[in-house]
């Protein structure tokens, strides 16, 4: 846990590294700041620190206009030592109390509704649901701020069910009116564009280098500088691209007609781009170990896929062969069973579209067609199921579920034992890692341990 000295040295230093890791918020004025914030820092004593703009606000606070913290990354704060809180937060920010009850939020992360109220009561000082309204509120402030769209559309976007709702809750929880936020006129766009803040550093192109050797025909792409693909979500297709615009943060450009769900969408987003890493306290870690006495990759983060579904067709198609004999077999798959959206794009084959093949398209053994039909079948009946349950399925064993986990899920503690890149890797080291130290970010060390083979 951060200290208040380390908060009063990296306000002081403006450290980016501490971006929404923690907020200062300043008791003479009432306004809560990022590290990062341009004004000039008041005294140690006029200052309060929280680990979550939610926080700062239930507490009385006003966010700042100038340093903006609802753009500020997402608090990875007791990330690794709550796994618990952690998936919480991040299903919450996915839609996890939009779209479903407490009681179901705390059925489906296995513990008791009470036990999750004491969980966000004891770690960050506030009520799931109070959580979740700042998140949604602090969204629809970025969007006001950022794009053209319509508060009417932002209200919904964020999440709410009627503009009143959303007016009282700006209104309650930031003490600001909407519409003396939005400066801009209502001109219609082509396409969404936003600013994705992160804590440096971030490895973009070795990310990209990795994302380019499994790029898919119509799915994703790259560039020098810049990495895309196509989506379905809530059953409205689209596509994004995103590329460097700071030594923060990145520009989003968004292609979706989607008229709700825009907030989560956007966390999404940021999960595949791995952009809420504590990127400070993962590497300190992982240079402790042996095991990277040669040094890490500063900034490697996870390059994650949509979601486990696809993650785990790769993983199954990828089995006892290279990256390009799996990427042929993939764009073999693409082009016969995926959705188009035009000329150059299409979508991820879904799952009834591989149920419903004979998949000859693929040259593997009939046994691999069966597991992917297998898992088809698994995944229509079962959406919300856990990777972990795929290992009842022929043919899908702990490689390919931890897989799934790593890219589809962006897990940050998944070791990949059995992989022959990893073995290689281990053995180019010097012997046997003690992964227990790696732990939770054995995923970090997994990735390193790739890049540290080369081509």
């Amino acid at each position: 846990m951060l200290t208040d000295i380390v908060c009063q040295q990296a306000r002081l230093a403006r450290d980016a590294r501490f971006d929404g890791l923690f907020f200062t918020a300043v008791k003479s004025t009432g306004i809560y700041c990022r590290p990062v914030c341009p004004a000039r820092a008041p005294a140690e004593h006029q200052v309060s620190y929280y680990f979550s703009a939610a926080a700062a606000v239930a507490a009385g606070y006003r966010p700042c206009l100038r340093c903006r913290p609802d753009s500020a990354p997402g608090s990875a704060a007791w990330q690794g030592s709550q796994t618990t809180l952690q998936r919480a937060l991040r299903l919450i920010d996915e839609g996890g109390l939009q779209q479903h009850s407490q009681a179901a939020l705390a059925e489906r992360l296995g513990i008791s509704e009470r036990y999750l109220r004491k969980l966000f009561q004891q770690q960050l000082g506030l009520a799931p649901k109070q959580y979740a309204l700042t998140q949604q509120v602090l969204f629809a402030k970025k969007l006001l701020h950022e794009t053209a769209l319509p508060v009417s559309s932002i209200a919904f976007q964020a999440g709410f069910n009627s503009v009143r709702r959303f007016n009282d809750a700006f209104k309650q929880q930031l003490q600001l009116n909407p519409t003396a936020i939005r400066r801009r006129s209502n001109t219609a766009v082509d396409a969404l564009e936003l600013e994705l803040s992160y804590r440096p550093p971030l490895a973009w192109q070795k990310m990209l280098q990795f994302w380019q050797a499994r790029t898919l025909d119509g799915i994703d792409w790259t560039g020098p500088q810049h990495y895309g693909r196509t989506f379905n979500y809530r059953g409205q297709p689209g596509w994004f691209d995103v590329a460097p615009l700071t030594k923060t943060s990145l520009k989003l450009r968004l292609h979706w007609q989607g008229k709700q769900g825009l907030f989560n969408l956007v966390q999404h987003i940021r999960r595949l781009l791995d952009l809420d890493a504590n990127m400070l306290l993962i590497e300190q870690q992982l240079a402790a170990s042996p095991l990277f006495a040669g040094g890490i990759i500063s900034g490697l983060r996870i390059p994650g896929l949509w979601d486990s579904w696809e993650a785990g067709v790769r993983a199954v198609l990828g089995q006892q062969v290279n990256v390009a004999g799996a990427r042929t077999q993939l764009n073999r798959l693409v082009q016969a069973l995926g959705e188009p959206l035009d000329a150059d794009k299409k979508l991820f084959p879904t799952p009834q579209a591989v149920l419903d093949s004979d998949l000859l398209m693929i040259k593997v053994p009939n046994a691999r067609r069966d597991t992917l039909k297998a898992l088809a079948q698994f995944v229509i009946a079962q959406p919300q199921a856990e990777p972990q349950q795929w290992l009842a399925l022929k043919g899908i064993g702990p490689w390919t579920v931890n897989y799934a986990k790593l890219r589809g899920m962006s897990d940050s503690d998944i070791w990949l034992a059995g992989d022959l890149g990893v073995q290689k890797a281990l053995l180019k080291a010097g012997g046997v890692a003690d992964t227990a130290a790696l732990s939770p970010w054995r995923s970090y060390a997994t990735f390193q341990l790739w890049f540290s083979l080369g081509d």
